[in-house]
């Protein structure tokens, strides 16, 4: 649930205020960067999702019918972005060809792989659920699946998390 100074931010910046804008998008952008690299699974891709997004976002927050949900009307809109993003690519590298952050903590890392290992279908979900906080029901509509499709996802995509973290501990 959004705070009333938040509110006010997607206000002003419905009446096209920069500097409302800028403090709205410094304010989400750490779940921005999370949603886009689930999806797309690279910095760089994830950072040029993230600009396209904001761009639209300023573009069309004129469209936004109600300021309670820009945070779902934005995580839509970065969604299609990295969905077209990869799309206008066509290109597949292998995770391994990736390379990986100089500071990353040890969980935090092993995390990461342990999503990466998961199917896109169930990684998104994931993430908007457990990184972001979104309810079954708003993820349904974020992605436009039925509800019952995003509790299966979830449902699975913790068994396959389990089963990663299971093997893992069987191996040492």
């Amino acid at each position: 649930m959004q705070s009333k100074e938040t509110e006010n931010l997607v206000k002003r910046a419905k009446r096209k205020e920069p500097d409302a804008f800028t403090e709205l998008m410094q304010l989400y952008m750490k779940d921005m960067y999370k949603v886009a690299l689930a999806i797309l699974m690279n910095d760089e891709d994830a950072a040029d999702a993230i600009q396209d997004a904001i761009l639209a976002c300023w573009e069309k927050i004129d469209t936004l019918k109600q300021v309670q949900f820009f945070k779902t009307w934005m995580t839509r809109i970065l969604i299609h972005k990295c969905y077209q993003l990869r799309k206008t690519a066509q290109r597949t590298e292998p995770l391994e060809e990736y390379e990986e952050p100089a500071v990353y903590d040890e969980y935090k890392l092993e995390f990461m792989e342990a999503l990466s290992s998961l199917d896109e279908k169930y990684r998104i979900i994931m993430i908007l659920f457990y990184s972001e906080g979104y309810h079954i029901h708003e993820i349904a509509e974020i992605l436009k699946i039925p509800k019952s499709t995003v509790q299966t996802r979830l449902s699975r995509g913790r068994a396959k998390l389990a089963r990663y973290y299971y093997g893992i501990e069987g191996k040492v």
